[in-house]
């Protein structure tokens, strides 16, 4: 068979060409590119004759999929796959695998520091600081005895709730099925609860369709007005209008978001850009050099287990 990899996935090739040997020992044809098609024709020269195909987060919507015209296996090398077009996926007769749990860590690890930021004012005394004026009005709050409010308790989720149990953090959390192992963490409520009792919300789940636009004016309006929303999820799954509006007129106290509509770069007229004490950044909270490490080991574990006959992480 020919496996094409499709996009860099942030690692040494020296370590892509050690996961793709035992390929080529089994007699497969393995071929990578570092940089993304620019289209549907240039992704059909690249891979057009690909049975299988790995990728990381490259988005691709009927137009590029109907390009991969041999393909019938993708591992994408990220926790979702909601850039894959799933209807044509499924018309086309391609099994979507995606690599979940090499994020567990990174990504609440980030929430955690926009946590910390937003408690102790650190981009605004950072900011005081270099123009040479003291903590006066920016005293913050302790995350200690904290309420915080877990939407989605897959493995970022969980792995937010184990951290936050070292902070003495009281914790609630909203999911669609609740399992015992969550039980030990805190209390299952639904989402208007969870909204009215934390001091701080934060999102780990997917897009889908009932996450999209979870998070709105109505929802926002149910949080405390000393409330923190945190979200590293996808951008999607919250208003961003209706967060920015809440923000600069008070109505929460902060928020730090790594998501948004589209992919960086983001628009610098994005109403999160410019709303008060909000900290931004560019969709990297998946992106450390261990979580590269190892969504490599897992996206090419994924076509391993594919050319057994047993595949794993199976989305579409």
């Amino acid at each position: 068979m020919k496996i094409v990899l499709i996009e860099s996935l942030a690692v040494d090739r020296t370590y892509i060409e050690k996961l793709a040997a035992p390929l080529k020992e089994h007699g497969h044809e393995f071929v990578a590119f570092d940089k993304r098609a620019a289209g549907p024709a240039e992704l059909k020269k690249m891979a057009g004759d690909a049975d299988i195909v790995i990728e990381g987060n490259q988005p691709l919507g009927r137009d590029m999929l109907k390009a991969l015209e041999k393909c019938r296996y993708i591992s994408v090398g990220f926790s979702g796959v909601d850039h894959v077009d799933a209807a044509t996926a499924r018309e086309m007769g391609i099994t979507v695998s995606n690599s979940a749990g090499y994020a567990n860590d990174s990504v609440p690890e980030l929430a955690l520091g926009m946590m910390l930021g937003l408690l102790r004012n650190i981009p605004l005394v950072d900011k005081a600081c270099r123009e040479g004026k003291t903590k006066d009005g920016l005293v913050g709050n302790e995350l200690r005895g904290k309420t915080v409010g877990i939407i989605g308790m897959g493995g970022t989720g969980y792995r937010m709730a184990e951290i936050l149990k070292v902070f003495d953090c009281n914790i609630v959390f909203s999911v669609p099925h609740v399992r015992d192992n969550m039980l030990k963490f805190g209390r299952p409520v639904n989402l208007d609860e969870l909204l009215a009792v934390s001091d701080i919300v934060t999102l780990h789940c997917p897009l889908t369709d009932e996450t999209r636009g979870l998070i709105g004016k109505e929802q926002i309006e149910k949080m405390k007005k000393t409330a923190i929303l945190i979200n590293t999820s996808r951008g999607p799954v919250v208003d961003s209008s209706a967060l920015a509006d809440a923000l600069n007129t008070g109505r929460i106290a902060g928020a730090g978001v790594d998501v948004f509509e589209t992919e960086p770069p983001i628009d610098v007229d994005h109403p999160l850009l410019k709303a008060r004490n909000c900290i931004v950044t560019p969709h990297v909270a998946f992106a450390t050099k261990e979580s590269m490490i190892k969504r490599a080991d897992i996206a090419f574990n994924n076509v391993y287990r594919y050319l057994e006959g047993d595949p794993v992480n199976i989305k579409i």
